[in-house]
């Protein structure tokens, strides 16, 4: 693919690849019809990956913005809702009491409470009425629930679901997907992030991913009781957010080798930062797993985290990114193809995703070719591995059952 002209604008380059984006997804027609599926632009000198995103923030009229990667990664575009207000208020207290539930059937009587009281039935009369921020914290306090429930796997309109599950419960998870057009959000990326907050508030406005690697992070619904330590699971999740907002370069790295040909002078210099950008990460999560290892861990948790393997829910999207440009495949966690793991994503997620894995696919003929530059590819592969095994081993830290003294280090 010839590079787009750097005087190309947005709405052209999403012209030109509409045909990329339209088989991404039953909820994506096409790249022209919904903004938030727009690909990175590939225009740019070689360190455009150092640069600040040229692609607009935002929409003055009030529409939603677009969703840019090359911004913020997947991270949401604000801070997530931390307090709920009004009848809402409800769901989030039993999403709190679930969350420290003795074992799952504790936490199934924390639901049949609420139908009994006639409270989750009075909350899905409301869903319509949630603005978009308000359903992704509604949707992140229902993952909370259905995982501590034991019932993250279900599908909430299969009719076999209501023989396991809490009628009303699954007609408000029902619900909340239609709102967010998304019915598998029962994952990491709904339960770390849109369950995280800063500390304190920041003295003034930073971007989003800055924010989550500066700031001091607090979980808004623990899985530890208040006034108790944070849990392994809990430490698991906002390290899993900071993991993405570190990672946003690697999405900027991304934009950068779209459309490149193996040839390009640039290719090997944009590897060759995605190999530094990866080691970093590696750094981050070592630095995140002498406290995690130390933190308290029960049952409860130790079966979510089991969950939420068995179903590939527990892939960070930065790595699933990686995994679009380097072309590894999807043998993770033991699960199979892209797709399964994808599917925990957003639509506009997964199109970009699947764009991704379309335009890098000259970059990943290196695989096949000698020299300089198929070397830097292969290192840039080996780095990707290196990094799923450091998050791997970090996620059995976190499942491992409760240790005694921690060892001296060697």
């Amino acid at each position: 693919m010839t590079p787009t002209p750097m005087t190309t604008t947005p709405d052209t380059r999403l012209a030109l690849r509409a045909g990329a984006a339209a088989g991404t997804g039953g909820s994506v027609a096409t790249a022209t019809a919904d903004p938030a599926v727009r690909i990175p632009a590939q225009a740019g000198p070689p360190g455009a990956a150092d640069a600040a995103p040229a692609c607009p923030d935002g929409d003055p009229s009030g529409a939603p913005a677009a969703h840019d990667p090359c911004a913020h990664g997947f991270l949401p575009e604000r801070p997530p809702v931390r307090s709920m207000i009004g009848t809402w208020t409800r769901l989030d207290a039993m999403a709190r009491e679930a969350a420290v539930a003795t074992g799952r059937g504790a936490a199934a009587e924390v639901v049949d409470r609420a139908d009994r009281a006639e409270e989750l039935t009075a909350l899905r009369q409301r869903v319509s009425r949630l603005s978009p921020r308000n359903a992704e914290a509604a949707a992140m306090r229902v993952a909370v629930i259905a995982v501590s429930c034991g019932w993250g796997a279900l599908d909430p309109q299969a009719p076999a679901a209501r023989e396991v599950a809490n009628e009303a419960f699954l007609e408000l998870w029902a619900a909340i997907a239609h709102r967010i057009d998304h019915d598998q959000f029962v994952a990491l990326p709904t339960l770390a992030l849109h369950n995280w907050a800063p500390e304190r508030k920041p003295r003034r406005h930073i971007p989003i991913d800055q924010l989550a690697r500066t700031e001091q992070l607090v979980p808004i619904v623990r899985w530890a009781p208040e006034g108790q330590p944070l849990s392994r699971l809990d430490r698991l999740m906002l390290a899993a957010t900071r993991l993405e907002a570190h990672g946003i370069w690697l999405f900027r790295l991304a934009d950068t080798l779209a459309g490149r040909a193996p040839d390009d002078s640039s290719t090997p210099t944009a590897l060759r930062r995605l190999v530094r950008i990866q080691h970093a990460l590696r750094a981050q999560l070592h630095s995140e797993a002498t406290e995690l290892a130390a933190a308290p861990v029960n049952g409860q948790q130790r079966a979510v985290l089991g969950a939420l393997a068995e179903q590939g829910a527990l892939e960070p999207p930065v790595l699933q990114a990686a995994d679009a440009v380097l072309g590894i495949g999807g043998r993770r966690l033991g699960e199979g193809r892209r797709q399964h793991l994808r599917r925990h994503l957003p639509a506009q997620h997964r199109a970009w995703l699947s764009a991704m894995d379309r335009h890098c696919a000259p970059v990943r003929t290196l695989a096949h070719r000698g020299g300089p530059d198929a070397a830097v590819y292969r290192e840039a592969q080996e780095s990707l591995i290196a990094l799923r095994r450091t998050y791997t081993a970090l996620v059995h830290t976190a499942a491992a059952p409760a240790p005694g003294p921690l060892p001296e280090a060697a």
